[in-house]
């Protein structure tokens, strides 16, 4: 007979875990993976280590993930997720295309320098060229193409810009480009209200050039 404690579900003993339980072994597989991944690098993670750490079997592991790529995947996926705001639509609307700008860049970046996006960052740049599929990973996972996407649709709309496509990549580089290098610690990184300021000045300058 299974033991019961009040209040709780039975205590399963053997067999298959339960669903919950499956999800608590998937997220205790991605918390473990995202800090090796950040701080190790994805060469130096090896899937023998993430198990070990996770106190479970690579057969557990392999049900759940194909292979360390599909697991760098699903890092990349949950990370982003978590970097992206609650409520993304109403970012697009309300004031003037410049309002709207300024609120969308000072959002973009207080995403692009948090702690996890610079890790995430520096993994990039230290481990593409060697493992190529990486690349392939941040662009299927990334929200930059669904940034530009957004605001591609918003500038079609309301300021057509010879080349909308490549004037939406352009006002992210002019948001993200010199902040996150300073972040990442080329310079002396920017306080909040610096950034503020900056996020202005870069919408201002951007506008001038579409007009």
């Amino acid at each position: 007979m299974e033991n019961v404690v009040a209040g709780d579900s039975p205590i399963r003993r053997g067999g298959r875990p339960s669903q919950a339980q499956a999800g608590q072994i998937r997220d205790r597989i991605l918390d473990i993976a995202t800090g090796l991944f950040l701080t190790d690098g994805y060469g130096a993670t090896s899937i023998e280590a993430i198990a070990k750490r996770a106190a479970i079997s690579k057969r557990t592991f392999y049900h759940r993930f194909e292979d360390k790529a599909d697991l760098f995947g699903a890092v990349v996926h949950r990370l982003i997720a978590r970097l992206r705001p609650p409520q993304v639509a109403p970012l697009f609307t309300g004031g003037s295309l410049e309002e709207i700008l300024e609120r969308l860049a000072k959002v973009i970046l207080r995403a692009a320098l948090s702690r996890e996006a610079l890790a995430l960052h520096r993994l990039m740049i230290s481990e593409a060229r060697r493992f190529p599929e990486l690349a392939i990973i941040m662009d299927t996972e990334g929200s930059r193409r669904e940034a530009v996407m957004h605001i591609a649709r918003l500038l079609e709309a309301q300021a057509h810009p010879d080349n909308v496509p490549h004037a939406a990549e352009q006002f992210l580089q002019m948001v993200i480009s010199v902040p996150q290098h300073r972040a990442l610690g080329l310079g002396t990184p920017m306080t909040s209200t610096e950034l503020d300021a900056w996020a202005t000045h870069a919408v201002h300058l951007f506008l001038n050039g579409c007009r």
